[in-house]
């Protein structure tokens, strides 16, 4: 008996902790992660204000991509994706994409720096679970950056891991889902952080975004490489780096993925 109760109260305090910490009730979220820096608010704060629901509208997708873009995606074709060096493991589902849960993420075979991306995304048609667990993925800017995908239509989590949000970092300025299995889109305009030779931080990766047309990030600056209940921080890394895609268990699926290169150099005569 003696033996028994000490387990019994290490188990109780346990559960205890991994509660406060975690309210998957009506407010999603952590109250014992870091603070991020320079906000008020903790890392998935369950506290934070979500995001004010704006309604879309209909939308007109697909959007083609222009003259000068690189295709990433397109009628399906996964040839531009990797899963470790090897041929993407998601499927081919009638001229789309889909994440098969359990067979990881894929990356661009090529890597890039600053960019304007073009994703179209959909969201399982039928709803399974709650918070996180319904219809999650990612768009991960240079495999560190992520833009977070989540079926957020009615389905409260915490504010900076709903869908558009700067994973951990800070939530879109207002919520502009469409309903699971409605075709979406991401207009993303991204800049490389900046390194100094040192390795010193001269400037932050930032990105202005669009969610089925409505901005919900304007030249807003990454803290760092996103991640889950951590405080971000910057190291410096390559120039250029691949676009990842995640796989979180959710059969979501993607379409028409472009990007264009933005040149910041010298101006060129177009005739």
């Amino acid at each position: 008996m003696s033996r028994i109760y000490p387990t019994c109260m290490m188990l109780l305090l346990l559960f205890t902790v991994t509660a406060i910490g975690y309210d998957d009730g009506d407010r999603p979220g952590y109250r014992d992660t870091p603070i991020i820096p320079g906000q008020k608010w903790r890392v998935h704060d369950s506290q934070r204000p979500w995001p004010t629901v704006v309604d879309p509208g209909a939308g007109s997708l697909p959007v083609p991509p222009p003259a000068d873009a690189v295709v990433l995606l397109g009628k399906g074709d996964l040839s531009a994706w990797t899963s470790g060096g090897k041929d993407a493991r998601w499927a081919n589902v009638d001229g789309a994409m889909e994440a098969r849960p359990g067979s990881g993420n894929i990356t661009t075979r090529e890597s890039f720096g600053d960019i304007q991306l073009h994703v179209e995304f959909r969201t399982p048609p039928e709803v399974k679970g709650s918070s996180q667990g319904r219809g999650n993925s990612g768009v991960f800017l240079m495999n560190r950056y992520e833009l977070q995908i989540l079926d957020s239509y009615q389905n409260p989590t915490y504010s900076d891991g709903q869908c558009a949000a700067f994973y951990g970092q800070w939530p879109p300025l207002v919520n502009s889902c469409r309903g699971p299995g409605q075709w979406q889109s991401y207009d993303i305009f991204f800049i490389a952080p900046r390194f100094g030779d040192d390795g010193s931080l001269l400037s932050p990766a930032r990105a202005t975004v669009v969610h089925n047309g409505v901005l919900v990030h304007n030249d807003r600056e990454f803290l760092g490489p996103t991640s889950h209940r951590s405080k971000p921080s910057y190291s410096k890394h390559p120039e250029m780096a691949p676009i990842s895609l995640q796989d979180h268990g959710n059969p979501i699926r993607y379409r028409n993925i472009w990007l264009r290169h933005l040149d910041e150099g010298e101006e060129k005569d177009s005739q």
